[in-house]
């Protein structure tokens, strides 16, 4: 038992070692290859393919990661918790914040994955965004004359314009982050039956 214990111990710190490789190698625009990999987690091009057949595995395994990073962070912020348009607000401020240190990866891997791949990732980050909007459609806070689904790709569109509009366009990320959470509660908020 104790072997199996250490075997797994290695095998789960040389996958750690290989996924914080790729993240730094993307966030460096390194070209990445599978030996480039290998080579900077410090591990052999076997031990490396035992863990990933292809670069575009490794690639999405590092998305996954990450993702998996942001849905703890998001669930610190307690997304369930009070009306929902008091928890979207939460969800926008982290999810901000960790946008800022995951970008260049992002960058980077969005080179490496299809568009198949990125979205399977981002599934379980898009369903607890979309139980959020449903949510608030429910409670009368949201807008129910569009879809949820289009409020998701709405959400996360705006985020990831204004966090360009902050690396390219000189945009302070607190002034961007106040743009925002302005622009997604207007478009957001609940319309008003309009008076004949």
């Amino acid at each position: 038992m104790a072997t199996v214990d250490h075997r797994r111990a290695i095998a789960d710190r040389n996958r750690t070692a290989i996924l914080d490789a790729t993240e730094r190698l993307l966030a460096e625009r390194t070209t990445l290859s599978m030996a480039a990999v290998a080579s900077a987690a410090g591990v052999s091009r076997p031990t490396l393919y035992a863990h990933f057949k292809t670069l575009g595995d490794v690639v999405e395994a590092g998305v996954a990661r990450a993702v998996e990073d942001s849905m703890a962070a998001i669930a610190a912020a307690d997304p369930q918790a009070g009306p929902a348009d008091a928890a979207l607000e939460r969800m926008i401020e982290t999810s901000w914040t960790r946008l800022a240190g995951f970008e260049a990866f992002a960058r980077g891997a969005a080179e490496y994955l299809s568009v198949e791949s990125l979205h399977r990732s981002h599934a379980p980050l898009m369903a607890l965004t979309l139980s959020v909007i449903e949510r608030g459609q429910d409670e009368g806070a949201f807008r129910a004359d569009l879809s949820a689904q289009w409020l998701v790709s709405a959400y996360y569109s705006l985020i990831h314009a204004a966090d360009e509009l902050v690396r390219n366009g000189g945009l302070a990320r607190a002034d961007a982050l106040a743009m925002l959470k302005t622009t997604i509660g207007d478009l957001f908020a609940a319309r008003r039956p309009r008076r004949r």
